[in-house]
């Protein structure tokens, strides 16, 4: 660190996650939050309530589908860690089914003295008798992976042969049930810039992790690198690819002598197989073999043809001006797609044949709602497949259906808030260049036309679509108070395809932000609402939005919560993970791309803002042991505007990860924090005022 960062940046001192004196800061804000906004008995019921949902049997317990096993992570009042558990297909069907508990997270967190917080398991397939278990501390990225007995319901032991991964991001996968590939912190050298593994190796049972064997090496530039193996019976294949950046990367198959076959594609494409098909996705327009081919298609070939030489590609879906696709997934003998038309969704199944691949409707999808596909499984489940579906103010229900049969319901979940008169709209602000942005609005009919308060939330970034959905926290929290809920599909996302994406990369930034503040100037010209009563919320990248929003459109807002953001960005790329993210946004050492990140860094632009122009109250929050986005651009940022003058509180959890909620006690506070912060600042601040 330099004398001049050190001179120009007084709160540096504020990156140091767990000093002392950081963390006192952090403690001492907490209370000045908790106090002003957690210790009245509206709060108070609204925590309740939210905690009383998040614990509640009534919910859905998704599935993960593994042949006849359906594997399920719960928390509930009594087991706030959680349990990993799984019962049959048909026992999922009653009403109460019969779960096997597996783990009991809060009995091993309590035997250990560990604040374990779940991250996942890896089953070994077809047996389904071990799986690789992540268990993180406080809700970090980086996991311990220990491996777990299913017979014996005990972890094995490290000593004695089982697979143990010390606290690292690592990437772990089954080969056979004494063979996995593995990336991890191996020593120096073995992880790339963004803390991500270099090297993938080959690690068998029973000798040591030193001396697994090296199968693939990326750069120390890259994101990360990895390998996997697909245990389709007479297809099976190894592979390993390697991420040069967030967004492009390089995919191998291994031949049996250790070769690799490179999959000839666009990096930046995403590709998969099944069986003797090759599917590429493409994120941007590609010629080859005489044809053009636009950026969101998806395209289908023999896989062995095409490292044979062959190019003559089956279109299987080509985007529209108004839909793109959202997702797809192979059954036994179909591929299902989803596709976004205006950000509603509609299903569809593609049967390759002889003479060409055939499309048809898979299921009717509900206006204003998200209808995914899950639990595809075409090694063991056959054309079977699940499905849920769920709009703003209607609840999930998950269906499980087959191709060619209609899907029946399996579990519906209850309302937790009072929607009745409650309806979601669509409109669409135009941008600053004349690209048209589309918004959800919920709100009670008898609100129309009259502006009122109102919440807008949002993202714009990694290609991450945004899709209608149920939220309890939200309904109970804002709507039953009375409020207006927006949810904007600016671009960044996905929601048009990948060029709703990549015309805001780096350069061409300013673009999202100019999105955002359409729709919220659009939310005022349509009488819905008014500036002073319209606050802005958005996370992690969305709470880069937030700053900005603070920072350059402060007029247009009455209130902002930002929540594990990005704010820095002088110095986002040196700070955990921020280097993977140099794709997305530029890089900040290089002066050609300083020079227009530097134009909206709400860090920077608000240390030279004019102490004339006002912002509206702002409440930031993070998490300490958030090993992806550093607490310290929210800490800095808070210091920063507190040393100005402005309106700020500032929230540290100091237990969460990234997302804040290490257990379902926490995400309720949080939930409940924010809205009782716009209540306060976007109703009884605006009628007393």
């Amino acid at each position: 660190m330099s004398g001049a960062e050190q001179q120009t940046d007084p709160y540096l001192w504020l990156e140091d996650v767990t000093g002392d004196q950081a963390l006192s800061w952090a403690r001492a804000h907490n209370e000045v939050v908790i106090e002003r906004f957690a210790t009245t008995e509206r709060f108070d019921d609204l925590d309740h309530r939210i905690l009383d949902m998040l614990d509640t049997d009534t919910r859905i317990p998704y599935p993960t589908r593994r042949g006849r096993w359906l594997y399920n992570f719960w928390r509930d009042a009594e087991h706030p860690r959680g349990l990993w558990r799984r019962t049959t297909f048909d026992d999922y069907r009653t009403d109460e089914p019969a779960w096997d508990v597996l783990i009991d997270l809060d009995a091993l967190a309590a035997a250990e003295d560990e604040n374990w917080v779940w991250g996942g398991a890896a089953v070994l397939r077809p047996a389904q008798n071990l799986a690789l278990i992540s268990l993180s501390r406080g809700g970090a990225d980086a996991k311990v992976v220990r491996e777990f007995d299913m017979g014996t319901r005990q972890f094995r032991d490290p000593a004695a042969g089982g697979f143990y991964l010390p606290e690292a991001k690592s990437q772990i996968r089954w080969i056979d049930a004494d063979t996995v590939y593995v990336g991890t912190d191996f020593g120096p050298g073995t992880l790339t810039d963004s803390g991500y593994p270099r090297v993938a190796k080959r690690w068998r049972r029973g000798t040591p992790l030193t001396e697994a064997e090296t199968v693939f090496e990326g750069e120390p530039g890259d994101v990360m690198v990895s390998a996997g193996y697909d245990r389709t019976p007479g297809y099976e294949r190894h592979y390993v690819a390697r991420a040069t950046d967030f967004f492009n990367e390089s995919v191998y198959l291994v031949n049996p002598d250790g070769s690799l076959r490179h999959i000839d594609v666009p990096s930046d494409a995403s590709e998969s197989w099944y069986k003797d098909w090759l599917l590429v996705q493409l994120k941007s327009p590609w010629s080859v073999a005489g044809r053009d081919y636009p950026a969101g298609a998806l395209l289908a070939i023999d896989i062995e043809a095409f490292f044979a030489g062959a190019r003559d590609f089956e279109v299987v879906f080509e985007p529209d001006a108004h839909t793109s696709l959202h997702g797809y997934g192979w059954t036994e003998n179909h591929l299902l797609l989803i596709t976004l038309e205006d950000v509603q969704t509609k299903l569809y199944v593609i049967t390759p044949g002889v003479s060409g691949w055939t499309r048809q409707a898979l299921a009717d999808t509900p206006p204003m709602a998200t209808t995914n596909v899950m639990n595809l499984d075409p090694l063991e489940s056959g054309d079977e497949f699940m499905l849920t579906t769920s709009g703003f103010t209607t609840p999930a229900t998950l269906l499980a259906g087959a191709v060619g049969a209609p899907a029946v319901v399996l579990k519906r979940e209850p309302g937790f808030f009072d929607s009745a008169g409650l309806e979601t709209e669509q409109f669409f602000a135009r941008s600053d260049d004349g690209t048209m942005v589309p918004y959800f609005v919920i709100r009670h009919r008898d609100h129309r036309g009259t502006p009122g308060p109102t919440v807008v939330s949002g993202y714009g970034g990694f290609e991450v679509s945004r899709t209608p959905g149920y939220s309890g926290a939200v309904g109970m929290g804002w709507l039953e108070r009375g409020g207006t809920w927006v949810m904007a599909n600016i671009r960044g996302g996905g929601e048009y395809g990948p060029r709703w994406h990549t015309q805001v990369q780096k350069a061409n930034r300013y673009k999202v932000y100019e999105d955002f503040s359409s729709v919220a100037k659009d939310l005022v010209a349509r009488d819905i609402t008014t500036p002073e009563q319209l606050g802005a919320v958005g996370g992690s990248n969305g709470g880069l939005l937030m700053g900005v929003m603070l920072t350059r459109y402060p007029e247009l807002f009455g209130a902002i919560v930002c929540q594990v953001p990005l704010l820095d960005m002088k110095r986002y790329h040196l700070l955990l993970a921020g280097a993977s993210w140099i794709a997305e946004y530029g890089d900040p050492d290089k002066p050609e791309e300083w020079d227009y990140i530097s134009r909206y860094s709400p860090y920077q632009v608000a240390m030279t803002a004019d102490p004339a122009r006002p912002y509206p109250p702002i409440l930031l929050t993070t998490s300490t042991r958030d090993d992806r986005v550093h607490p310290g651009h929210a800490r800095k940022m808070a210091a920063l505007l507190e040393a100005q003058g402005r309106t700020v509180w500032y929230h540290e959890n100091i237990e969460g990860g990234h997302g804040g909620a290490a257990d379902n006690k926490q995400m309720a506070f949080q939930s409940a924090l924010i809205y009782e912060f716009f209540t306060q600042m976007l109703i009884e601040r605006r009628t007393t005022a």
